[in-house]
């Protein structure tokens, strides 16, 4: 989920308004109620990012939600049997990263289910959340197809890891679903963030949970 500029701005809003959540949670569950804080990671497993996102989950002890690139998995299956075994909770992303609104509906659902039959789970998260009509009716009985309500900009190359921050301190709310990228664009910013956000999250006495 990678954005089409590179600005601060990316043209669309990183945490979405209220009234667009609850809209689209029945179809896409971008909002869940309490005080519990989804943490998902798209894009891996990447070897040289995915371990060290595991080893600061580790630490607090805390699992995520990782929607896993098909074609990354195949090329890195010991960083993602590594994300099985600590017990996180995994969905898929497409065989190839395609965007739905650019690949026919055919290949998209094909690349779709090729890769949701590399996971332990019916969980999919379209990239960059982009998914037609026809694609969704076609997916939808068989997969849980999920978004999220804020996405931390840790892809956007003019973004700081304090940008990053601010925009989940700034929106968070119980049963927030939050975007990272184990990515190696996205590394800089969101190695540095994800520790910070958490220990934050955490003293606003927020718990975490797995989709």
């Amino acid at each position: 989920m990678e954005p089409q500029n590179k600005n601060k701005n990316p043209g669309y809003p990183l945490a979405l308004p209220q009234w667009i959540r609850y809209m689209l949670s029945p179809f896409f569950l971008v909002h869940k109620k309490g005080k519990s804080i989804y943490l998902t990671f798209d894009d891996g497993p990447i070897p040289e990012i995915t371990p060290a996102v595991l080893d600061i989950l580790k630490q607090y002890e805390i699992q995520g939600t990782f929607f896993c690139v098909g074609e990354n998995i195949q090329k890195h299956p010991d960083t993602f049997k590594r994300l099985i075994s600590e017990g996180h909770t995994v969905g898929s992303h497409t065989l190839h990263h395609l965007n739905g609104f650019k690949t026919k509906n055919n290949l998209y659902i094909k690349d779709t289910i090729a890769a949701a039959n590399l996971v332990p789970t019916n969980l999919f998260r379209p990239p960059y959340g982009r998914i037609n009509l026809c694609q969704y009716l076609h997916l939808r009985p068989k997969y849980r197809i999920v978004l999220w309500s804020i996405l931390t900009g840790d892809y956007i190359a003019d973004f700081t890891y304090k940008d990053c921050v601010d925009v989940v301190l700034k929106n968070v709310k119980g049963g927030d679903i939050i975007v990272f990228h184990d990515s190696l664009k996205a590394a800089p910013r969101m190695l540095k963030a994800l520790p910070i956000i958490i220990e934050k999250l955490i003293e606003r006495g927020y718990t975490f949970k797995t989709l």
